[in-house]
């Protein structure tokens, strides 16, 4: 794999996790790159509507300058939908910014499915 593509990150999880707290919703969208290690978070959507209308950056070929958008109702489709307490979700924002390791991820994932 040379440098251009180790920087491109190709998510191999998206996540849609829905906080609730005090009777309110609210929604996050994440994408975990296993292979590479990386991820990437948007996050400050009181709406799944608003969230699905946003449209996240891609890029067409590894290091190019040429940036092309995916709405997020594409990716909703075969995203995780994780529906957290506020302990719940203050553990994923803390693995978010761990170093990143794949075994964490996933025991994390299966215990948010299992719930």
């Amino acid at each position: 794999m040379n440098q251009r593509q180790r920087q491109k990150i190709i998510p191999s999880t998206w996540i849609i996790a829905v906080k609730q707290s005090e009777g309110r919703d609210y929604y996050a969208l994440y994408a975990i790159d296993c292979k590479r290690g990386r991820r990437l978070g948007w996050e400050g959507w009181d709406r799944l509507e608003d969230l699905l209308q946003f449209h996240i950056p891609t890029r067409r070929k590894a290091g190019s300058q040429k940036s092309v958008s995916q709405p997020a109702a594409k990716i909703a489709k075969k995203a995780l939908y994780l529906h957290l307490d506020e302990t719940r979700y203050e553990a994923l924002e803390q693995l978010f910014y761990q170093p990143f390791s794949k075994r964490k991820w996933r025991s994390f994932i299966r215990e948010s499915n299992s719930m």
